[in-house]
């Protein structure tokens, strides 16, 4: 049987590991990113359910939705149906992973509405501003997740208690929880100066005459600031993507390599529009995600470089995304 949950340490990620978890009963939660994933850092086997992240060489059961990640099978001429799991394009990993058990593994009430909060948060699929920011237990929780507070071990120790919470009840009474208050408060203290950060650091390109995509410029941190920079539309209300460029950062030393992460704003939610954020990112051959958001990476040897190639991708980015209709 199963020994353990390897899973995104994000909402999606903890609700995804939450459900595998009611399922088989498995306490043993480990935490990573699509680069732990594809740089082979964890020891995965056989015993191991993967949700949310890039398949591996071997797993258990795995999980996922993102588009990008079904690119990446193909090219290595993988059908994901000879996968034990599933696989499908649907709003959220959990979305997938609640289609896969529901009908021989019925999940209570508490988990069938976290996994609609699942779908909404990580699609951003909200009405208006307003409908973002208005505030309820599962954006609270997010919200924890999101903050960058606590040392790495010490984060990936509450996400394991969020899972465990979450398995047993519902988001209402988690999120009144006095470690997620408290962790909660931080975040929105730690929202503030990022809002400032955002100001001071974004800009539109001379070609975006209608001003559609923010680029918000973080390269010239030399340590790696963080941020959630979909609150860049409380700044820009009429924008309709943010371009989120920053250096990467290996054992806490900043590279010349770039991090490109592009989403769609809520503006374009529930209207007819033509623009994807994942096609962007692989007709460049950088990288991957689905439509609402994807991201990228680009590698290269000296600063110089960097500032070339940057600004040459910044304005092949929008001219892909003004030929989107």
């Amino acid at each position: 049987m199963y020994q353990s949950i390897i899973t995104h340490n994000d909402f999606d990620g903890v609700v995804s590991a939450a459900l595998c978890s009611y399922v088989y009963r498995i306490d043993h939660i480990v935490f990573a990113g699509p680069n732990n994933i594809a740089r082979a850092e964890l020891p995965i086997t056989q015993r191991d359910i993967v949700c949310d992240l890039p398949y591996p060489l071997e797993c258990g059961l795995w999980f996922d939705h993102h588009e990008g990640n079904l690119q990446e099978l193909r090219y290595r001429r993988i059908d994901p149906a000879t996968i034990p799991g599933s696989f499908d394009l649907q709003p959220s990993c959990a979305r997938v992973i609640f289609r896969y058990f529901h009908e021989q593994h019925p999940f209570p009430d508490y988990l069938t509405a976290l996994v609609a909060d699942a779908d909404r948060i990580d699609s951003f699929d909200y009405q208006s501003v307003a409908d973002w920011r208005t505030e309820t237990p599962a954006k609270i929780i997010d919200a924890t997740i999101r903050s960058q507070h606590d040392p790495l071990q010490d984060k990936r120790r509450y996400l394991k208690r969020l899972v465990l919470w979450l398995r047993k009840t519902g988001a209402a009474e988690v999120a009144q929880n006095a470690e997620v208050m408290e962790r909660y408060q931080n975040y929105v203290q730690e929202e503030e100066a990022m809002l400032a950060l955002i100001q001071q650091n974004s800009y539109f390109l001379s070609q975006d005459a209608a001003h559609e995509v923010i680029i918000l410029d973080l390269t010239n941190f030399n340590r790696q600031p963080s941020l959630v920079k979909s609150l860049a539309y409380l700044i820009y209300h009429q924008a309709l993507a943010v371009l989120e460029i920053k250096n990467l950062f290996y054992k806490g030393t900043k590279s010349n390599d770039l991090s490109f992460s592009l989403s769609l704003s809520l503006n374009l939610n529930h209207v007819e529009h033509g623009k994807d954020a994942g096609e962007i990112m692989r007709l460049l051959n950088i990288g991957d995600g689905h439509k609402g958001a994807a991201a990228g990476k680009l590698s290269c040897t000296s600063k110089n470089e960097m500032l070339r190639r940057k600004q040459h991708l910044l304005e092949r980015i929008l001219a892909i995304w003004q030929e989107q209709q």
